[in-house]
């Protein structure tokens, strides 16, 4: 299942310094991640809207761009032996150095999946701490919400949760909360943490490490099970020969019954 979680970008009202940017051929549109980490998403409890929330592995990714106009970092999130569309578990971030604004894209919206795992307010959280270190103070262009996301008030509410947690001002035109925006600010208004509890980095020696436990825990549950196929053999075998002295001692009473019958009638 996908949600979509809005991210900022340009709103009518800061369409000017967004629009330039967007007029002119940005660079890198054929830039692929370079780097890549392993991310473990937490066993979760079943959730009513999004379903079961296993343990899972996944890939992040990144490559980040820069030349004396623009910056980019781009990340994405591979799922194993899962495909997505293009515009699923992208995110870039663009940094225009001529009028100090940064943008979110690549459109004006975050799609996510697997839905309510913590990804974007990971990939969210990434992008703030990389544009912190250089650019805190350049402006956010702020975004008109989907309207799409407010027909449904769970969904609605679950992503002014997550804007707002990011550090993000969330405001609405109507008093139905259909016409929302995302308010222009400072990338050091945006917040650089995530919840650690349902995403986190495994590092390559972790990694081996849970695999060398896990290949130990199989050894382990194979001598297990060979030890109770053992028992089951035995068990058996006794059954066998248990059903073999019944089936004797059955003969044998029949036998001695048509014995004794035999002779109390030829007396």
């Amino acid at each position: 299942m996908t949600t979509t979680e809005a991210t900022p970008e340009s709103t009518p009202d800061t369409s000017t310094a967004t629009a330039a940017v967007e007029a002119a051929a940005l660079p890198w549109a054929d830039v692929h991640a370079e780097h890549f980490k392993m991310l473990r998403l937490a066993p979760l409890t079943t959730d009513r809207a999004t379903g079961a929330r296993p343990l899972r592995f996944v890939q992040f990714g990144y490559a980040e761009r820069h030349d004396r106009h623009h910056s980019l970092l781009r990340m994405v999130v591979q799922l194993p032996g899962q495909r997505v569309r293009s515009e699923q578990n992208h995110l870039d971030i663009w940094v225009d150095h001529d009028k100090h604004r940064v943008h979110f894209g690549p459109g004006n919206s975050l799609e996510i999946e697997p839905a309510n795992r913590g990804i974007g307010r990971f990939l969210v959280a990434q992008a703030a701490a990389w544009a912190k270190k250089k650019w805190s103070h350049y402006r956010v262009d702020g975004v008109d919400l989907a309207n799409k996301d407010a027909l449904n008030e769970a969904t609605r509410l679950r992503r002014d949760h997550f804007l707002r947690i990011q550090g993000f001002d969330v405001a609405y035109a109507d008093v139905q909360h259909l016409k929302g925006n995302v308010q222009p600010g400072k990338v050091g208004d945006v917040l650089d943490s995530w919840n650690t509890e349902k995403v986190q980095f495994v590092e390559i020696l972790e990694a081996a490490q849970m695999l060398q436990q896990a290949d130990q825990n199989l050894a382990e549950q194979e001598v297990k099970l060979r030890k109770e196929e053992e028992k089951v053999i035995k068990f058996k075998r006794e059954d066998s020969g248990l059903r073999f002295t019944i089936t004797c001692l059955v003969a044998f009473t029949v036998f001695q019954a048509g014995l004794l019958i035999w002779i109390a009638t030829h007396r």
